[in-house]
């Protein structure tokens, strides 16, 4: 039997890389010092967790997969990482689904990983533990094509004994996996915006849709869970505070089962190596009915957010 296409191998390497980053991202909180450092202020944090599970997961696929670009949220100093940080196990049943075609030949340099080793960092150290997420995104050609969510935290309210965390990952083409698509209440519009990053510009983008209720929580991944999981139909970020990091594997995943990701003009991000970390004309997504939200931004909005 040929042996699987190179994309399959990144996204079942992934996968474990991103189970063992979950064990970090426990680990840390429960031995009690989390080694919070702000960067740019104190809605932009770092903790001991990021850093750990940043050169956990670009040194254990930069170790399998050499070619590959690996981007990473954290600029960390390059040190040597032990090799209790190093996964190099995979998961078998993502290497038995069939590669897609338009993905069969691609070659390990052709891909570019973006890494948020601790999505909702901020809600991480105030203990809203289920807003955490480690991002793993794959792009070729400048796309979102494949992503891995793990959620550390996942039934972590389901009390002791509960089996806690999750791994949902996807690829074009195939479809995503780990949870159960569920969509939004029908004729509902909820909204799932930013917690910590708001302004009178997200507001105003958020009353013009005129929504029956607002979701303000942390975390771009979380954001996407919310919709596939059919708690909010639209998902509305006016601000340019989300980078590439955030979206490239919610993207991969919401786009696996049908759902769209754009910024606020529609314009598709991009996930080329040289292309800017930001998404600086803020977000809009929906697992359905896009068009609709889509239609609904104001003009206002749409001119002070500049791609």
């Amino acid at each position: 039997m040929a042996s699987p296409a190179v994309l399959m191998r990144v996204v079942a390497s992934a996968y474990s890389v991103a189970e063992k980053a979950a064990t970090i991202v426990r680990n840390v909180m429960a031995a009690g010092d989390l080694g919070i450092v702000e960067k740019t202020g104190a809605n932009d944090l770092q903790t001991k967790a990021d850093r750990l599970v940043q050169m956990s997961i670009c040194a254990s696929l930069a170790r399998k997969f050499p070619k590959v670009t690996i981007i990473g949220e954290e600029e960390l100093p390059t040190e040597e990482v032990t090799e209790e940080l190093i996964e190099d196990g995979h998961c078998e049943e993502i290497l038995k689904e069939t590669c897609p075609a338009q993905y069969t030949g691609i070659k390990e340099e052709e891909l570019v990983i973006w890494v948020d080793p601790l999505d909702g960092t901020k809600e991480y150290t105030e203990g809203l533990l289920d807003h955490v997420t480690v991002l793993i995104g794959i792009a070729y050609g400048g796309k979102a094509i494949a992503g891995v969510i793990n959620q550390p935290y996942y039934n972590y309210e389901a009390g002791a004994g509960a089996v806690l965390g999750r791994t949902i990952w996807g690829v074009l083409g195939i479809g995503a996996f780990g949870f159960q698509l569920t969509e939004a209440p029908a004729g509902k519009h909820i909204v799932v915006t930013t917690r910590s990053h708001s302004s009178t510009l997200v507001n105003d983008c958020i009353g013009a849709l005129n929504p029956d209720s607002v979701i303000r929580v942390g975390g771009a991944g979380n954001k996407i869970i919310q919709l596939i999981e059919g708690k909010a139909s639209a998902y509305v970020f006016a601000s340019p505070g989300c980078k590439k990091w955030d979206t490239c594997a919610p993207e991969a995943i919401l786009h696996a089962v049908g759902g769209k990701i754009t910024d606020i003009h529609g314009n598709s991000f991009q996930y080329h190596k040289e292309v800017k970390h930001m998404n600086s004309a803020g977000v809009l997504a929906a697992l359905r009915n896009y068009d609709y939200y889509a239609s609904r931004i104001p003009n206002s909005v749409k001119q002070a957010l500049v791609p």
